[in-house]
């Protein structure tokens, strides 16, 4: 059982962690519940640096974005919901998701903290609404996860922003700088040492079958 001080605790770690997101005021007090004087007394000392702002919305931006926004923000709910899947608390799971989102994809990212919160509200229907106006499909086609209206079923590739994306990326310089080829690691000497031994290995035993009878 968590104490007072416990929860106490528990969202003020939160709250740092959402604010080191770049999130802004209402965002940290949907997600923790501290009031917005008090966020703004322990998170931001400077008043200059507080985020500022309209707060995103998402359904009708979503389905006007366009395709490099829309396969991020795929991307972002997509591991968001993974970790819903694995129990971890909405908070905790959103700033996981998007600190992954911004290890994974290169800058400048398109989806802000606040565009991730908003579009994970709008696919469980939390924290800003209680209708859900997405979900997770799966593409038939290479099977990637994402965002569609709430309710849709992918029955061909139409829709889904990785197809097109792969589509494009031959012709496409703004899709190749988003997601470049990332070249292959350099073989490390331990590496090097087993494909030597597995040659060894190799080149023995078909010595040893040929001089079978």
């Amino acid at each position: 059982m968590q104490t007072r001080v416990d929860r106490q605790l528990r969202a003020l770690a939160l709250a740092k962690a959402c604010a080191a997101c770049g999130a802004r005021v209402r965002t940290i007090g949907h997600l923790t519940g501290l009031p917005p004087r008090e966020a703004l007394r322990l998170l931001f000392p400077d008043r200059l640096a507080v985020p500022r702002g309209r707060s995103p919305d998402s359904p009708e931006w979503y389905h006007g974005a366009n395709l490099l926004h829309r396969t991020e923000a795929s991307i972002v709910v997509a591991l968001y919901r993974r970790l819903r899947d694995a129990d971890f608390p909405t908070g905790e799971a959103l700033v996981g998701a998007y600190r992954h989102y911004v290890g994974i994809c290169q800058p400048p990212h398109r989806i802000s903290f606040d565009r991730a919160f908003d579009l994970a509200a709008h696919t469980d229907g939390l924290w800003l609404t209680d209708t859900r106006s997405f979900s997770l499909v799966t593409c038939p086609t290479c099977h990637s996860e994402f965002l569609a209206a709430y309710g849709s079923v992918a029955r061909s590739n139409d829709h889904c922003p990785f197809c097109k994306l792969l589509q494009r990326y031959g012709t496409d310089p703004r899709v190749q700088g988003a997601f470049p080829v990332r070249p292959l690691a350099a073989p490390s000497a331990g590496d090097m040492g087993m494909l030597t031994l597995l040659h060894q290995a190799s080149a023995s035993g078909a010595k040893i079958t040929a001089a079978d009878p």
